[in-house]
């Protein structure tokens, strides 16, 4: 395995995906920082702040040396632990300004283990978090996804519902897409251009739907309300989320390993929305989890309107 392919792949998707958020918001620009690692490796993170349509972006690359693998990498294959390694990883965060837009999400990652059988693999995947639910966003985001995974979507789709799971709460992050981890099928080649598919897809696939949302008036009650949902995606990252508990471990720059969470949230205790509101409804309908393809029965009544 060539895990320069891997990295170039990477820095290339990395590029093309800040260049179409800066489209996409039409004012603001990515930040561009390399940072070098004493045990070798690099960081490049870019982060857009205070942007016209994108409240905050964060589109970073590294490539990380290690002596020996941090918890949050092992935990599944404790075999590997102490082990020397490399590891690449690109991961994407939008927070838009308008409500009615979608909070998106990409990772990206591949660990080379040495030793005397070096192990590899490929993880990653994306998901979308609205403040707001339209079902016909949700229909073209799982479309994509399934175009981008192909055969794996099912699988994927499942791992991602499980994943992105706020345990504590009982509640799914958001309405799902493609997770997966370990990932060796078919060999390296096959599982590069996998990788590679999915990161393809995740740009085109969210800016239809922040086009089109991006558009919409909203006022001090939606916005309210999707600061009370960065809330929760807040305490995903922190309390959940293993690439944030890597970053932490493995001492990369904080200020990277956090540049995921939203510029701003709010907690309010013990809120309800009203029931019949389009805030129940998303909690009611849109986080749970479905087959929004109508790949098989419905587990619930259809998806309402808008």
């Amino acid at each position: 395995m060539d895990i320069k392919a891997v990295k170039a792949c990477f820095i290339d998707l990395q590029g093309s995906i800040c260049a179409a958020l800066e489209a996409l918001d039409g004012a603001g620009r990515f930040s561009a920082e390399r940072f070098d690692y004493p045990g070798g490796g690099c960081g490049q993170p870019r982060v857009l702040q205070d942007g016209q349509k994108v409240e905050k972006a964060a589109v970073q690359y590294t490539h990380s040396v290690g002596e020996a693998l941090p918890a949050a990498a092992s935990e599944r294959n404790p075999h590997l632990a102490g082990a020397g390694f490399q590891a690449a990883a690109i991961s994407v965060i939008v927070h838009p300004r308008n409500p009615y837009a979608p909070t998106a999400h990409m990772n990206l990652r591949f660990f080379l283990v040495d030793g005397a059988l070096p192990a590899w693999h490929f993880g990653g995947g994306f998901d979308l978090t609205p403040c707001y639910g339209f079902a016909e966003d949700c229909v073209a985001w799982h479309r994509a996804a399934k175009q981008a995974a192909g055969r794996h979507y099912a699988q994927m789709k499942r791992a991602c519902d499980k994943y992105f799971h706020l345990r504590h709460r009982g509640e799914p992050r958001g309405i799902g897409g493609l997770f997966f981890d370990d990932w060796t099928e078919g060999g390296f080649t096959a599982s590069l251009r996998l990788t590679r598919s999915i990161g393809q897809a995740f740009m085109p696939a969210y800016a239809q739907i922040f086009q089109k949302r991006s558009a919409l008036p909203y006022g001090t009650r939606e916005r309210d309300w999707q600061l009370l949902r960065r809330g929760r995606y807040a305490e995903f990252n922190l309390a959940i989320d293993r690439g944030t508990r890597y970053g932490l471990q493995s001492g990369r720059r904080i200020e990277s390993v956090l540049a995921s969470l939203p510029p701003l949230a709010q907690w309010r205790y013990n809120h309800a929305p009203s029931p019949g509101t389009p805030e129940a409804e998303l909690l009611s309908f849109y986080l749970r989890p479905r087959d929004w393809l109508g790949e098989a029965p419905a587990d619930d009544q259809a998806a309402p309107s808008g």
